[in-house]
């Protein structure tokens, strides 16, 4: 076993190995800079598994804290060891060459441009103005990775010489672009141009792309990990018309501008500041505040998702235009985002009015991250730019675990792979009903396998036989022959949240809260309102909500009026439901019913989400995007005190029947729709964390675990938490507690069934 620092003697020669996010974020010259302020003798390299120093002189103790608590901005130090080494340090401290390819080490994520790059590009020297910008501090990483480690030949710069001034830069361990591997300048590129009609524009593309802005055009603007269509954020015109090209009909769009910008439109705290200040620069969901912008931007919500710019590119076009922008990404809704020249031209051809575009190419596609404050903190809706390809420690009893390759499941895919005790959750691909996401799957599985030289032992996936990550996982696994271990839905949304928190494997059972919209369920029905006690071996189900028919299938999760027609007509109010839906085809769908046509039970939170939505009259007829009904219910519940709705329960089953039919007779008593909205969330909390509760003080669980979709609603969360004051509960921060964190927990699943 390595000693640690502490062990150290004052003054010898020690070995010493720093593991970590070390590569890529100028930590070796900044450990040279600290051996030569120290007077040690030695060198530093990076190799596969971090970074490795050869040191010696006086008080290496002290020099290995300071390895660990000086360490550049964006490093990220696990732990430094200490080994005996027969070793001898030369006359100097050097830099040596990297050691040999692998990657048990961490790849940084891109990272937002650092002030000093800022202020270069407004300044008075050789990068003003140049969109390409960067230093060790910031820039493009995983984006323009081809392989390992981290060298400049390894990735999409590596057909871009550098000029003689780039590669003094460069080659300097004092300079902050010391080995910064995307370092360029305006003299040996990348090239930035706009063209329209298939032909470039004469003048500076930044002021030629901020005048057609300004005057209601909608750009494609090729970025870090994609490209986005961007107008106007105050012109509707332009925003209905970018909306009406890419057919998206109400999906809030996300937001750029200065933090001066978004302030004028949001509010803004310290916390939310922070957040987006941060290297990862995520869209933020932030309240709407002051000046109102266009309706369309987000139909119906009390948030909007507000980006920093985080590229030089992005700097030079806000300041240039002198307004927000939608910055949203480039593809028809549901394909993947648009990220190479030629797809942009052929794609985007009848939505951007002109091209923003350069020639550095993107090696792989990131959609921008989305995050939210809630009560209890930040928390991660989309895991992506900035923030992949972190690695998450696996928790104690995992360190043993075989490699293992997760496929997550059907909306919102990611992949996980796990090896040496870390998992790495991939970015988010998307849903898999689109055939161009399938695909971006597979490269995704063939990417970071590649990148992270992992050979997997064992594949999970998710129970539901018609998953195409289920389907594929299948394959994989008799073409491998490799064993599969499929797990349910709702076990592995548990084991995420679980494993994101560092519950020890042998830490004993926990009562899990698990709300969604849809997962196969052991008995064949779709769960989704659950309660779950056990922990990664295994789960039992202790409560859950009152099963409904899903009518007509699949088409109860675009059309909410269905779901709440049949929880009308079981509550004996049939003559609500024909009140409040007199167009939809009734009549028909109830003789389905009757007949047990197409109408699987389910005990789905989203459903039920769904079905209060379709009484509060929001988005009844149908949704335009997933969630839709959900987020909405979200706004309108936002400040409102909520009403004093409980469920019922009678053994294992959570009823909302007398929550909805509250809800009928406030509505009918003109009762503030938002305080109705209020109290469904409220009681929805209420009734599992009562439940939750009773496993934990009967002693059949020692935690309460929260996990799936629903627990993205901020409201719920905090009312959750409330109800459930004075015991350990675990909720989700980094790993998002949709879809996007089942191939974590499936990964954790499968390394406890030995």
């Amino acid at each position: 076993m390595p000693d640690t620092p502490a062990d150290l003697p004052a003054a010898e020669t020690a070995l010493l190995r720093v593991r970590g996010r070390v590569q890529g974020v100028g930590y070796r010259p900044f450990v040279w800079q600290l051996a030569r302020a120290r007077g040690l003798t030695g060198w530093v390299k990076n190799d596969a598994e971090g970074v490795l120093i050869l040191a010696t002189g006086a008080d290496l103790a002290s020099f290995a804290r300071a390895l660990q608590t000086e360490a550049p901005p964006l490093a990220q130090v696990d732990r430094v060891e200490h080994t005996a080494t027969d070793l001898r340090a030369g006359p100097a401290f050097d830099i040596v060459a990297s050691g040999p390819a692998g990657a048990r080490t961490q790849v940084t994520p891109d990272a937002a441009t650092c002030p000093d790059c800022a202020a270069e590009i407004r300044g008075t020297g050789r990068r003003r103005g140049y969109a390409f910008t960067n230093c060790t501090n910031c820039g493009p990483r995983l984006t323009i990775v081809t392989g390992l480690p981290y060298d400049r030949a390894r990735t999409s710069m590596a057909a871009i010489p550098m000029c003689p001034d780039c590669a003094t830069e460069y080659a300097d361990p004092g300079d902050r672009r010391f080995h910064a591997q995307p370092v360029a300048c305006p003299a040996c590129g990348p090239r930035l141009w706009l063209e329209a009609d298939g032909t470039a524009c004469p003048g500076d593309p930044i002021q030629a792309a901020a005048a057609r802005l300004q005057a209601g055009e909608i750009l494609a603007v090729k970025g870090l990990g994609g490209v986005h269509l961007a107008c106007l954020a105050r012109d509707a015109g332009a925003v209905a018309r970018l909306r009406d090209r890419k057919r998206r009909p109400a999906k809030p769009l996300a937001l750029m501008g200065t933090e001066a910008m978004i302030a004028a439109h949001a509010r803004l705290d310290d916390a939310a500041r922070a957040l987006l200040r941060s290297p990862a620069a995520p869209i933020v969901l932030l309240p709407v505040a002051g000046t109102a912008l266009p309706d369309a931007v987000a139909p119906g919500m009390a948030e909007l998702g507000w980006m920093l710019p985080y590229t030089p590119l992005h700097h030079l076009l806000l300041e240039a235009v002198g307004a927000p922008l939608v910055m949203t990404s480039a593809n028809v809704s549901g394909a993947p985002q648009v990220i190479g020249n030629a797809e942009a031209r052929e794609k985007l051809a009848g939505i951007a009015d002109a091209f923003l575009l350069h020639d550095r190419e993107i090696a792989r596609r990131l959609d921008d991250s989305v995050e939210r404050m809630t009560p209890a903190g930040p928390m991660v809706l989309r895991r992506a730019r900035g923030r992949v390809p972190g690695v998450l420690a696996l928790p104690e009893g995992f360190a043993d675990a075989p490699p293992i390759l997760a496929y997550g499941g059907q909306m919102k895919g990611a992949i996980c792979l796990a090896r040496d005790g870390q998992a790495m959750l991939s970015h988010h691909l998307g849903d898999l009903d689109d055939p161009e996401t399938r695909d971006a799957f597979l490269d995704a599985e063939r990417d970071y396998c590649a990148l992270f030289e992992v050979t997997p032992a064992r594949l999970a996936c998710d129970r539901h036989p018609d998953y195409a990550a289920t389907r594929h996982a299948g394959a994989r696994a008799a073409e491998l022959g490799l064993p599969l271990i499929p797990v349910q839905h709702h076990h592995a949304h548990l084991a995420a949240v679980l494993g994101e928190t560092g519950w020890a494997r042998d830490a004993g059972p926990v009562t899990g809260i698990v709300l969604d919209g849809t997962g196969l369920g052991p008995d064949g029905t779709i769960w989704g309102g659950e309660l779950l006690v056990g922990d990664y071996a295994g789960v039992t189900r202790a409560a859950h909500l009152a099963p409904a028919p899903l009518p007509g299938g699949d088409r109860a999760a675009r059309e909410p009026w269905r779901n709440a027609l049949v929880r009308l007509d079981a509550l004996g109010l049939s003559e609500v439901a024909d009140r409040l839906f007199p167009d939809s085809p009734r009549d028909a769908l109830r003789a389905a019913l009757a007949a047990g046509i197409g109408a699987p039970l389910s005990s789905s939170a989203g459903r039920l989400f769904d079905a209060a939505a379709a009484l509060l009259g929001l988005c009844p007829m149908a949704q335009s995007y997933e969630g839709e009904a959900a987020m909405r219910l979200e706004a309108l519940a936002q400040g409102a005190r909520p009403r004093g709705y409980a469920m019922a329960r009678a053994g294992a089953v959570l009823d909302p029947g007398p929550v909805l039919a509250a809800m009928v007779e406030d509505l009918a008593q003109g009762i503030d729709p938002g305080a109705v909205a209020a109290g469904f969330q409220a009681a929805l909390a209420q009734g599992f964390a009562e439940a939750a509760r009773g496993t934990v003080e009967a002693g059949a669980a020692r935690a309460v675990a929260l996990s799936g979709g629903c627990f993205q609603n901020p409201a719920l969360l905090a009312a959750t938490l409330d109800a459930l004051a004075g015991l350990d509960v675990r909720y989700h921060t980094r790993v998002p507690a949709n879809d996007g964190g089942l191939a974590l927990g499936q990964v954790l699943v499968a390394a406890a069934s030995v």
